[in-house]
């Protein structure tokens, strides 16, 4: 039960990224709520499963970058996201996607930081 709960709020919080993003970066945008709650469970299953060995196989390049390039993998993984939903629609992967990767990880770090104080 608490896993379906924390995963309930996780998918809540990439929805609520997302739509900030959405909201404040130009390049990003949804058809419909529909869409925007679709993008928000692709991106979670993209996270979990791609993310990981994407950062495994980029390592050197991480650590050279002192976790730099962690932006732009995620910046990949909002882009992969337009890609796969329909309705859902990264226009550019620089500006576009950077942007939203960065507005997410603020909205996630506020948001986690903000459920946290309530468990």
């Amino acid at each position: 039960m608490l896993l379906l709960v924390r995963i309930a709020v996780w998918w809540a919080t990439n929805l609520a990224a997302l739509w900030v993003a959405a909201e404040l970066v130009e390049g990003i945008a949804y058809d419909d709520f529909s869409a925007l709650a679709l993008a928000a469970l692709v991106f979670a299953a993209v996270n979990v499963v791609l993310r990981p060995i994407v950062i495994l196989l980029t390592l050197p390049a991480v650590l050279l970058t002192f976790g730099i390039l962690l932006l732009f993998i995620n910046a990949f993984m909002v882009w992969l996201t337009g890609e796969i939903v329909p309705g859902f629609d990264v226009a550019d992967f620089f500006w576009g996607a950077v942007l939203a990767a960065l507005v997410v990880w603020v909205v996630n770090f506020v948001l986690d930081r903000v459920f946290d104080a309530f468990t």
